[in-house]
C-alpha cells in the first residue's frame, strides 16, 4: 500500500499526495451529509449562505459535516438530523440515505451522503450556528426550476447537488 505524503496540514484541511496525485482531505470530519428535505406540501427546503471560497451567496441544499463535533464516530443519520434542525429549523420523522458518493473525486477524498428527509416539523428558527448566517428558502417543487433560474439570473451560484436531488425526487414522487 502506498503511503500518503502530507504537503500541508491545516486546522480543517490537509493537502496530500498519493502516487504523484495531489488532493485535499478533511482533517475534522469523516464525511459530509447533504439533505434532500421535502415538506408534506411537496416543497423543497434550500438554504442560501455566503461562501468565502467563491466570494458569493450560494443556493444549496442544507448540509454539514459528520463527526466534526465531539463524536468523531457520529452516525450519518444523526448528523443529518442535527444539521437539518441547525440550518433550517426543521426536524424530520424519517431520514433515509439515498446515495453515498465522492464530491469531487479528482480533487478530494471527501465522501457525501445524500439523505432524504420527510415528515418535517418546524421546531426552531434555523439559520445555522454562530459561524453561519443562513437564509432558508421553502420552494414548491412545481416552481423550483423557475425559482432556481431566477436566482441564477440574479447572479447567485447554484450548487449542482440541487439537481441531483431533483432527479431523485422526480423518481421518488412519481
Amino acid at each position: 500500500m502506498t503511503q500518503d505524503i502530507t504537503h500541508f496540514k491545516g486546522r480543517y484541511l490537509n493537502l496530500l499526495e498519493r502516487d504523484g496525485w495531489e488532493f485535499a482531505s478533511r482533517s475534522n470530519a469523516s464525511c459530509v451529509v447533504v439533505l434532500v428535505a421535502v415538506t408534506s406540501d411537496e416543497e423543497l427546503i434550500l438554504v442560501e449562505q455566503y461562501r468565502k471560497p467563491v466570494g458569493a451567496l450560494v443556493i444549496e441544499l442544507p448540509a454539514g459535516l459528520v463527526g466534526d463535533l465531539a463524536d468523531p464516530d457520529e452516525p450519518v443519520l444523526q448528523a443529518a438530523a442535527r444539521e437539518l434542525e441547525e440550518e433550517t429549523g426543521y426536524a424530520a420523522s424519517q431520514l433515509e440515505v439515498l446515495m453515498t458518493c465522492p464530491s469531487s473525486a479528482g480533487m478530494s477524498d471527501e465522501i457525501i451522503s445524500f439523505v432524504l428527509a420527510k415528515g418535517l416539523t418546524r421546531v426552531g428558527p434555523g439559520g445555522g450556528d454562530d459561524s453561519e448566517d443562513i437564509e432558508v428558502h421553502i420552494v414548491p417543487l412545481t416552481e423550483v426550476d423557475a425559482w432556481l433560474t431566477r436566482q441564477q439570473s440574479a447572479g447567485k451560484p447554484l450548487d449542482p447537488k440541487i439537481y441531483a436531488a431533483l432527479y431523485w425526487l422526480q423518481r421518488i414522487l412519481e
